[in-house]
């Protein structure tokens, strides 16, 4: 039973967490069981290997860690970093600034890098301090693949080509939280060393499972390493790895079976698909904000966001009453502004297991919203932007063809 009943279905537009289909819940659906059995053995055998899909890696070795985020962060600083090391890392928005506190907070010596919100990573800056390292005192470079906080995509090719330049050693540590399975993220092309991900985002899962891919050169760093380390050490999973039974502590065995039907699910659509599909959602998206007459949080189209679109509202509108508003009477979930974007912006989250009808939905719902707040939107103008172009961009379902 739901804490507060509504009719129908919520609709859920947060930029995470997202839409949970039902044959992952229906997966979900079972006991416990004895995880040193060998079946779950089998069964994270075969998620290992197939998490490196959607890593778009080969050479890379993924762990799957009962944890969030948050954690992911942590297990890739401190299973390759020491105290003291000097990061470059980028702040663009709420989650980057999360993440280079607890840089900071476990000792690291954090070169910040910090962008106008709304702004992509300034790669520019990046290429001087690169140039100018000479005796390489740079360990790591870290950013944030998607900031969901502003809609801001950074490009990752160019950091590597950066680094590739000047011949950097430095390791390429990515969030790749609110883009891996939903922005196109290539691991081994890129270069990355290190790149994670949430269960609770693109994957539509229930939150929980940190899924990190370290690649050799990172498993390389965790010999020299200092950073304390007990529940997120890599060398305890690679142990249990080399005995065949995988896991060094009890799993979730709930989402384990629910990533394997997620996994599913994301290749039987297909990789590409599942990614051109992320994107035709977001412009229909964008199209709508421009019909209503607002503007996108993201200064620049080269930064647009495919997983999320934060939309600035009007000085004489507090963002967070559409929020409320949307919950209250529509039971529609939209994302809250953050920091110093509160008030300022709502965001609409487009990721996860989503589909056109759903989305429109979603924005006919927006529109209502803008109306009670007191803004003069034209009901139906940011629909009929989206779903023109959704009618001519939509393909046949790839299952159906």
């Amino acid at each position: 039973m739901d804490y507060f009943y509504g009719p129908g279905r919520n609709h859920l537009f947060v930029p995470g967490p997202v839409n949970i289909p039902e044959q992952v819940i229906r997966a979900m659906n079972r006991n416990n069981e004895d995880y040193r059995s060998p079946a779950v053995p089998a069964l994270t055998k075969t998620l290992l290997e197939d998490v490196k899909k959607v890593f778009k890696t080969t050479s890379g070795t993924p762990f799957m860690i009962p944890t969030t985020g948050t954690g992911a962060w942590e297990s890739a600083l401190t299973n390759t970093l020491s105290p003291g090391d000097r990061i470059v890392s980028f702040l663009i928005g709420q989650f980057s600034l999360l993440w280079i506190d607890q840089q900071q907070r476990l000792n690291f010596n954090v070169d910040v890098v910090e962008s106008d919100w709304g702004q992509g990573a300034n790669l520019d800056v990046l290429a001087s301090k690169i140039a100018e390292d000479k005796e390489h005192t740079i360990k790591a470079i870290c950013i944030v693949h998607n900031e969901t906080a502003t809609g801001v995509t950074n490009n990752l090719a160019t950091v590597r080509k950066i680094l590739d330049h000047y011949q950097h050693p430095a390791l390429f540590l990515v969030d790749g939280v609110s883009s891996i399975c939903a922005l196109d993220f290539r691991m081994d092309e890129w270069g990355i060393d290190v790149a994670l991900t949430g269960s609770q985002k693109a994957l539509s899962l229930p939150t929980g499972m940190g899924i990190i891919c370290a690649s050799p050169k990172a498993l390389e760093a965790t010999k020299t390493a200092k950073s304390v380390r007990v529940f997120f050490d890599w060398n305890d999973y690679l142990k249990f790895y080399k005995m065949g039974t995988y896991w060094p502590y009890t799993p979730s065995i709930q989402l384990l079976y629910g990533l394997r039907a997620a996994l599913d699910l994301i290749f039987e659509e297909g990789l590409d698909n599942v990614i051109a599909r992320h994107g035709r959602l977001a412009k229909a998206t964008r199209l709508a904000v421009e019909a209503w007459g607002l503007k996108n949080c993201t200064q620049k189209e080269e930064w647009f966001s495919d997983t999320v679109t934060a939309v600035v509202v009007p000085p004489y509108i507090d963002s967070s009453e559409i929020v409320k508003r949307a919950w209250k009477r529509y039971n529609l979930s939209l994302g809250l502004g953050l920091n110093k974007v509160a008030g300022k912006v709502f965001r609409i989250g487009h990721l996860g297991n989503l589909n056109e009808l759903q989305l429109l939905g979603c924005l006919a719902g927006v529109e209502m919203v803008l109306k009670d707040v007191g803004y003069p939107v034209k009901l139906g103008s940011g629909v009929a932007a989206a779903s023109g172009y959704l009618s001519n961009a939509t393909p046949i379902i790839p299952s159906r063809i």
